[in-house]
């Protein structure tokens, strides 16, 4: 049986002259709820960290979080702590957050303690921020959590921006949106990329499909990868031809549009992500395509042709000018 564990991060951070580029946001609270399969709490975990990294609280972080570094000074260290919530989530389940940060940055502190990782790729988790967005919303802003927690009538009995009470009021949210197919909407995290081809994401969702590449030196690269280029059917999974190639206006986002005989237009986004060994990896999501999606991207393609035209002349321009300079010398 699958748990949900909600868990909430405060952390602490240096200040330009201090800050350690290994772990720029240093924890020092972490607060979780357990809720089984129909939602319902069963258990909770709360402890502080005491810091090793950022010994002063950054003045900033004290005007969010409301903590002192004299309430840490009988906590223990990280690596103590993020073990004993580990043990504590148990063997099945999936980590809820709001938003996508705080996964991240338990990864960060656990790699820069030398702690084993959580996965060996992409980890799949519960964003409720942009579960919150996709029920109530446009599926593409995000809403506070404050925001959420009024919108909703969740009675507010603690102060936000502690480990504890966020998590608490992040799991409500969770509970009272009442939706049995959440795990449809999941998100992946990449702080750990798909090692080799085989491990590669191909996820399917009900209105658009994503792939997530493995680590490529470079995006020539990556260009010689065919699972790259390709366009697939984001319903059937079937290849189709594109009818408007890729193309870029800023080297990062790459589109593309194309047919399924059977389920309409395509468009497709490729994104160029850099990781923090100066590889690249690549997220690709395919969605339909409308009429109006279709004649945007054809007007930005075109603007993509006569950007390259230009170039290709200045090059050319410049090409010129040097050969005549060397000829006079």
């Amino acid at each position: 049986m699958k748990n949900y564990v909600v868990f909430d991060l405060e952390w602490n951070q240096g200040s330009p002259l201090t800050e350690n580029p290994n772990i720029p946001f240093e924890i020092l609270e972490i607060g979780a709820v357990k809720l089984d399969k129909d939602k319902n709490i069963v258990d909770t975990f709360n402890e502080y960290v005491h810091p090793q990294v950022y010994k002063k609280m950054n003045f900033m972080t004290q005007q969010v979080i409301h903590l002192d570094m004299e309430e840490l000074e009988d906590a223990e260290i990280f690596p103590h702590v993020v073990k004993r919530f580990l043990k504590w989530c148990g063997e099945d389940y999936i980590f809820c957050t709001w938003g996508n940060s705080d996964l991240t940055e338990l990864q960060i502190n656990m790699r820069y303690y030398g702690i084993d990782p959580l996965s060996e790729g992409p980890l799949k988790f519960l964003d409720i921020q942009k579960l919150f967005s996709i029920v109530y919303s446009d599926g593409k802003s995000r809403k506070s959590l404050e925001s959420a927690v009024d919108f909703m009538n969740i009675e507010k009995n603690d102060m936000f921006h502690r480990a504890d009470s966020d998590a608490f009021y992040t799991a409500m949210i969770l509970k009272k949106m009442g939706r049995p197919d959440v795990e449809d909407y999941y998100s992946l995290d990449v702080f750990h990329r798909p090692k080799d081809a085989q491990s590669e994401v191909h996820a399917k969702f009900r209105t658009y499909s994503k792939y997530i590449s493995r680590e490529f030196p470079s995006k020539q690269a990556a260009q010689k990868e065919p699972e790259v280029s390709l366009l697939r059917c984001y319903v059937c999974g079937e290849i189709i031809r594109k009818n408007v190639p890729w193309f870029t206006l800023n080297n990062k986002h790459y589109y593309c549009v194309g047919k399924c005989e059977e389920h309409g237009s395509m468009r497709a986004k490729l994104r160029i992500k850099k990781t923090g060994n100066g590889n690249i990896y690549l997220v690709k999501t395919v969605r339909a395509a409308e009429k109006e999606d279709i004649d945007e991207l054809k007007k930005r393609e075109r603007k993509s042709k006569t950007q390259a035209a230009k170039l290709a002349a200045m090059e050319q321009k410049t090409r010129g000018r040097n050969r005549r300079k060397s000829k006079r010398k």
